[in-house]
């Protein structure tokens, strides 16, 4: 059984304002997120769990680099339900203005 993969509504606008060769970094890696689960795999630079931020509920939230450079790309997602198989995809932008 294949993992569930949204979008929020921010993220799909971000998503329409990356270059051509980082929405292919996108769509490759929610194809390695559907496959694997939340764990894209070793070949995704900086792969790596995010710490939860004061005042918030603990979740599982995970981030990797889509393209490396000026300006590095990132993905930022949230497991909603590892039972269920659900991912949420809630930022897709350059690492300055990423949410952590």
């Amino acid at each position: 059984m294949t993992w569930s993969i949204e979008f929020t509504r921010k993220a799909l606008k971000q998503v329409g304002k990356l270059s051509p060769r980082a929405k292919e970094a996108l769509r490759l890696l929610v194809e390695d997120l559907k496959d694997q689960g939340p764990f894209p795999g070793k070949s995704w630079p900086h792969y790596g769990k995010l710490k939860s931020q004061k005042g918030q509920a603990k979740e599982d939230r995970r981030h990797c680099h889509l393209i490396r450079g000026k300006p590095t790309y990132v993905c930022c997602w949230v497991v909603i339900d590892g039972k269920l198989k659900q991912i949420e995809v809630y930022y897709v932008g350059t690492h300055e203005k990423a949410p952590y």
